[in-house]
């Protein structure tokens, strides 16, 4: 699986990357929600999103979070806090929300629920 995680401050990103890494999730890291889309632009194989609200750029992890689910509604969204507390009705249908701090686990285990797996087609062989 393929995880993006957006967080500004650059201690707390390395710890919320290292879950889904040491999980053996392949791990990108983002800045900015600005910095995320360019990234899911290139990526088309990013099966989750873990970001943080609170960030520097164009929008929040809210609007990031509506974004990516208007653009790539296969990619799972956790959206992330340590100041806020957010209802359901305050998020985009599908997302889900954390309250940091939260147990490497639980990351773990809601990426997994979240995230489609990629399938690949075999090419069609013809027969002679």
């Amino acid at each position: 699986m393929v995880v993006l995680v957006v967080e500004d401050l650059t201690l707390v990103r390395m710890f919320m990357a290292d879950f889904p890494d040491e999980a053996g999730f392949k791990v990108f890291e983002a800045v900015s929600a600005d910095e995320a889309l360019t990234l899911l632009e290139a990526r088309p194989d990013v099966q989750a999103v873990v970001t943080d609200i609170e960030m520097p750029g164009s929008m929040n992890g809210i609007e990031l979070a509506q974004v990516i689910q208007e653009r790539w509604p296969r990619i799972g969204v956790i959206v992330t806090s340590g100041r806020r507390q957010l209802g359901q009705d305050d998020l985009p249908k599908d997302v889900a929300f954390l309250t940091k701090p939260y147990l490497p686990e639980t990351i773990i285990n809601v990426v997994r629920q979240m995230a489609t797996p990629q399938v690949v087609e075999p090419p069609l062989t013809q027969s002679t």
